[in-house]
């Protein structure tokens, strides 16, 4: 049985899609791996795997949405009775369930920052020793992780076009707007131009394999490729709407969005840090700690109140994505109500986001492969899970469903213009782009390789 709810029409559907794509990862992983591989260089190569590889899985998801009309399993096992299949399916399912929790974890660090500086604490934010002390306190912690949780359930409980979709129309342009006054103020701090420069002319010289490798697994991961997002979406979506079309605009908006990210936070640091880019390090350090060292030197709380406005809603608009992409599933598998579908994921959310949250004090020490528990379960689902879950996407389209079948659903409103491209790059790169992910991602977990 197909989906019941729909998104309004094509620009629901590009929004939400953006949405989900446009996440912590753009405002902090892209520049890092930006300041660290060769600045331009890095941004071209990350364009020209948007172009190819990315472009080839969005289509292929989101065909394979819209052609079942279902979410990750209903959609696998639409295909194939199989059981190895349907464990593909399972596989793009499970991942946005463990991933909401954690993110959650993340999105309340950002709200407990945009409160602080509402209030006027951005000297003490900027003291190092200040996201330590933060991260120890238990019940703190855990107060912002449910904040950020409850909200983006509130909007789970909206449904599809009351919740996921209106708040993508109301939050996207505002992010927009947000993020080209930030970066404005930015380029324009004394020495940032060195920053703007590094970011968008290309210099081969800083040219590595690495450039490729960290810019192949950047553009994975934002594009939100393989975590059941883009098939859930595809099946709200009406054959009406232009999958090519709108997977370009997705590409594009989702690029800028990154360049925006970069423009906002390399030209600062840089000029803060007198030019080195090993000041933008990676992770929590960048945007919790090194951020607010970098307002603080511009005088005033009302740059930081922007930047955690504009990081809140992006994160939101992530997490409300992949939680949609589990409700979905729930509702299909289980047979049960969205609201029904909702509270299970909740209890989900909270569950899991209260083991990351205790990982930083009560539970320290538990560490699994030497992580804390929120980077275990973000070594589990991105390190491992996606690739595999991409691959299985696929072994799928290759071996069961077949090209000519995603090709027909595509052409159906589309004029597939780069159907050559798509049918090249599943067929004979697709699979090793992921085996290249998957090992340079364990590779760098187990301290191989540093990326």
């Amino acid at each position: 049985m197909k989906h019941t709810q729909r998104f309004s029409g094509k620009l629901g559907y590009v929004l939400a899609t953006v949405g989900s794509a446009v996440g912590l990862g753009n405002i902090w992983r892209f520049p890092y791996l930006a300041a660290k591989y060769g600045g331009g260089a890095f941004l071209l190569v990350y364009i020209l795997l948007a172009a190819t590889f990315g472009y080839t899985m969005i289509m292929s998801e989101t065909a394979l949405g819209r052609l079942t009309g279902k979410s990750p399993v209903g959609a696998f096992a639409a295909c194939s009775k199989k059981k190895t299949v349907r464990a593909g399916g399972w596989l793009n399912a499970i991942i946005p369930m463990l991933i909401v929790p954690y993110y959650s974890v993340i999105g309340g660090w950002v709200v407990h920052y945009l409160l602080g500086y509402l209030q006027g604490n951005g000297a003490a934010m900027a003291d190092g020793a200040y996201f330590g002390s933060f991260l120890a306190g238990p019940l703190r912690l855990e107060l912002c992780f449910l904040i950020f949780g409850l909200m983006t359930m509130l909007v789970i409980f909206g449904g599809v076009r009351n919740g996921v979709e209106r708040v993508s129309k109301i939050m996207m342009p505002i992010l927009v707007v947000l993020s080209i006054v930030i970066a404005v103020f930015s380029i324009t701090r004394p020495g940032a131009m060195e920053g703007v420069r590094y970011l968008l002319v290309p210099d081969f010289d800083n040219f590595s394999l690495m450039t490729v490798v960290a810019a192949l697994g950047q553009m994975f991961y934002s594009l939100s490729i393989a975590m059941g997002i883009l098939i859930t979406f595809g099946s709200y979506t009406g054959r009406d709407v232009d999958i090519e079309s709108t997977t370009v605009q997705v590409e594009l908006f989702d690029t800028l969005i990154a360049i925006m990210a970069g423009l906002m936070v390399i030209p600062a640091v840089f000029a803060f840090s007198g030019g080195d880019p090993s000041a933008l390090s990676k992770g929590p350090s960048l945007m919790f700690e090194t951020l607010p060292k970098v307002f603080a030197s511009m005088g005033g709380d009302w740059i930081g109140v922007l930047f955690f406005l504009l990081v809140l809603f992006a994160a939101l608009t992530s997490s409300v994505s992949l939680a949609e992409s589990a409700v979905a599933t729930f509702e299909e598998e289980l047979g049960w109500s969205r609201t029904r579908s909702a509270l299970l994921m909740s209890g989900i959310l909270a569950v899991l986001g209260t083991l990351s949250c205790l990982g930083f004090n009560l539970l320290s020490g538990v560490t699994p492969l030497g992580m804390d528990l929120l980077s275990f379960f973000d070594f589990l689902t991105n390190s491992v899970m996606m690739p595999l879950a991409a691959a299985a996407t696929c072994l799928l389209i290759l071996f069961v469903i077949g090209q000519d079948k995603i090709e027909e659903e595509i052409t159906v409103s589309s004029k597939f213009r780069r159907r050559k491209l798509w049918r090249v790059m599943i067929r004979y790169f697709a699979l090793v782009l992921l085996g290249v992910i998957l090992i340079s991602s364990l590779a760098e977990a187990f301290g191989w390789i540093k990326i």
